[in-house]
């Protein structure tokens, strides 16, 4: 891809915004970077990129920058029906995102990892794997880290273990990794997706460029991913917590055994694994199967399944106080999240829940209290949605707080010794918080409050 010289338009000065520009600002590019916060906002994002000479527009999204530029950069959180990317393309320049550039960029193989929950602890676990296995390896992408600030560092004998979300993909041409796994897919993002067809569609973008050369990974246990095998051209294998298969990664005898080109061998018993919940013996499942199609040794992959702690802000153990457990499980954005947290805890609940409004319905998520959770306070503007699902199910034991410390501190009272308090909301944590991350660390440090360390 030639950047030298040409201008290029990146819109969106978030996590993959800023290193994007100090990219094409290495390579010689002519940049003009657009976000909606203010011109001072973005300066101070820039600042420790160590780029000059950049345009900044903030405040809106001028339609005119679009004639303006060679070729656009968007960032995932921007929607693309925005009039200023649908004038770019109407003008014949080419849309693209963070991880396509990177991709380009690099000779480096991809092992992908989307779907609607799992993803950043199958692609942390399977990160520490192949780290395990003696192989360079660069975690990126909706993870945190963006795929782009690597490909510097990155040899082709190394491998690149990336996060990718549906709005990522929606912006990629070329993308091909070698491996490919879609965990599973149930309703989310609707409000930008607005249909799941829409949404199936843009996670299989995962697979669009793949060849028989390469591996398609599926989850034989999720209703829509197990209908996905004519979506690509790899070679498709699928995981199972539920069925015995011919080859790919599943349990038997209570082990997770992996097989592949007539060989077949046991990981590690499932017992030893050492996260919890039936959700996480899938997200062992998928990245025991990627690892294994990338030559690692079972033997390594199982001393990684038994250590492995789990990520951050995903049923999350954080401390016991007085004889309760506090979870912490903030990246619960949606229904089907918080669905596994609940069933992975072994003491009765007390919740808490509520956040921005997405679009999803909440039916399945109390349905499966079942005796699970006790008590339920409630946050955010979904509150009174969730509050009316709750007592269509003749769930009652309902409270409203006005803050996040006010449903934490009332949480406390609720609680007694053997029961755990989990934050799983159900739904994305805009309106109240930044990110899911900043409601987790507050979470954290009010549970360190009890202890007067906060």
């Amino acid at each position: 891809m030639q950047i030298k010289d040409r201008k290029a338009l990146v819109i969106g000065a978030a996590v993959s915004g800023i290193p994007t520009v100090k990219k094409l600002y290495e390579m010689g590019a002519h940049i003009t970077l657009n976000d909606k916060k203010s011109s001072e906002e973005i300066e101070k994002m820039l600042a420790k990129a160590d780029v000059q000479g950049i345009r900044i527009v903030g405040g809106e999204h001028p339609v005119e920058l679009a004639k303006q530029c060679d070729f656009v950069i968007v960032s995932p959180g921007v929607p693309l029906e925005q009039p200023i990317i649908e004038k770019a393309r109407e003008l014949g320049k080419e849309v693209i995102g963070e991880i396509e550039l990177a991709y380009r960029l690099t000779k480096t193989p991809i092992a992908a990892i989307t779907g609607t929950n799992g993803k950043t602890t199958t692609t942390a676990l399977l990160g520490e794997i192949m780290k395990e296995s003696g192989r360079q390896t660069f975690v990126t992408g909706n993870i945190g880290n963006a795929m782009i600030s690597e490909v510097d560092n990155a040899k082709q004998e190394d491998i690149f273990v990336l996060e990718a979300s549906s709005f990522q993909l929606d912006t990629i041409a070329d993308f091909k990794p070698t491996v490919a796994a879609i965990l599973n897919v149930t309703p989310d993002h609707m409000d930008r997706h607005k249909t799941l067809d829409n949404y199936i569609a843009a996670k299989c973008k995962v697979f669009k460029n793949q060849t028989e050369e390469d591996y398609s990974i599926l989850n034989m246990d999720n209703e829509v991913t197990a209908t996905l095998e004519d979506r690509t051209k790899g070679k498709v294998l699928f995981f199972s917590r539920k069925q015995t298969l011919k080859e790919g990664a599943f349990v038997e005898d209570n082990n997770l055994v992996v097989a592949l080109n007539g060989k077949k061998e046991t990981v590690i018993n499932v017992a030893d694994i050492f996260i919890p919940g039936p959700h996480n013996l899938e997200n062992s499942l998928a990245a025991a199967l990627m690892a294994y199609c990338l030559g690692v040794k079972a033997q390594v992959i199982g001393k990684v399944l038994k250590d492995f702690r789990g990520v951050e802000h995903r049923v999350e153990y954080v401390d016991e106080v007085n004889g309760v457990t506090y979870y912490n499980d903030s990246k619960g954005t949606n229904t089907d999240a918080s669905i596994q947290a609940v069933l992975a805890m072994s003491r009765p609940i007390v919740l808490i829940a509520g956040g921005y409004d997405k679009g999803g319905e909440f039916d399945d998520f109390i349905k499966t209290f079942d005796g699970r959770v006790k008590e339920m306070v409630l946050i955010g503007k979904t509150a009174d949605k969730i509050e009316q699902t709750a007592r269509r199910y003749g769930f009652n034991a309902i409270h409203r707080a006005d803050s996040f410390e006010d449903a934490f501190d009332l949480c406390t009272k609720l609680a007694v010794p053997g029961d755990c308090v989990l934050l799983s909301p159900a739904c994305a944590s805009w309106g109240m918080f930044n990110n899911f991350e900043e409601r987790g660390r507050i979470f954290k440090s009010l549970v360190k409050g009890l202890r007067g360390i906060g």
